[in-house]
């Protein structure tokens, strides 16, 4: 694999085994496709949390255990435009954040001109942002109106059963026994949003390893008793 600059570093866990799809099954079966398969461009939105990120580093990552070439790159981690110059020649380029960078200069610019190069070649193009497409106010026209042509999938939020489903995956790929009654105690206690519920389930790996305890729910009892119960 081509190694180029990363806005931040690909996660172990962000495989697309790793994902809970619920409603979101388009969007994953077209990300993990060999990118040729995949429209030119394709884009992501939805809200923090949908599992945007995780799916834009599953698609990198992917595309690498093919023997491809992929990068990933967040503005809102240091990603630069020039990071963008010679990157028509990949198999996949991953942007996540477009909303930060839509009303900027150099990004439209860099943006316009990968566009147009891998218009002769095999690459393509994935972009995710938390608002939906129509409402970024591009500074060039022109890229608006490709991107606006880009094959859209808007992520849902997991349901309970899902995001139950979600939690006890990415507990088991951490080694760890996380029970269904356990995963309920965590939503019925927790904001229900992916990015909470994984820090929190970061803390109880770290908790569990030194307490070495087992996930049941009086160990999780215990170590949130901080924790102000979801909605009071």
């Amino acid at each position: 694999m081509r190694q180029l600059p990363l806005g931040v570093r690909l996660r172990d866990t962000a495989r697309f085994a790793s994902f809970v799809a619920g409603r979101n099954a388009e969007a994953v079966a077209r990300l993990d496709a060999p990118p040729a398969t995949m429209p030119r461009v394709t884009w992501l939105w939805g809200r923090e949390g949908t599992g945007k990120t995780h799916l834009l580093e599953a698609a990198c990552a992917a595309v690498a255990e093919r023997d491809g070439s992929a990068t990933y790159l967040d503005p809102a981690a240091g990603a630069e435009p020039g990071w963008l110059e010679g990157c028509e020649g990949l198999d996949l380029v991953c942007l996540d954040g477009l909303d930060a960078v839509a009303t900027d200069e150099a990004w439209n610019a860099a943006l316009f001109r990968l566009y147009t190069l891998m218009q002769d070649g095999p690459g393509r193009l994935v972009v995710a942002s938390t608002a939906p497409p129509a409402s970024l106010a591009f500074r060039l026209p022109d890229l608006r109106s490709r991107l606006l042509a880009a094959s859209v999938h808007q992520l849902h939020e997991l349901d309970d059963a899902g995001l139950c489903e979600a939690l006890r995956v990415r507990a088991a790929r951490r080694g760890l026994g996380l029970s269904e009654e356990g995963a309920l105690y965590l939503l019925h206690r927790l904001p229900r949003d992916m990015h909470t519920l994984c820090a929190v389930l970061d803390r109880l790996d770290e908790a569990s390893l030194a307490a070495r305890r087992r996930l049941t729910v009086p160990f999780l009892r215990s170590v949130l008793g901080d924790q102000p119960a979801a909605g009071g």
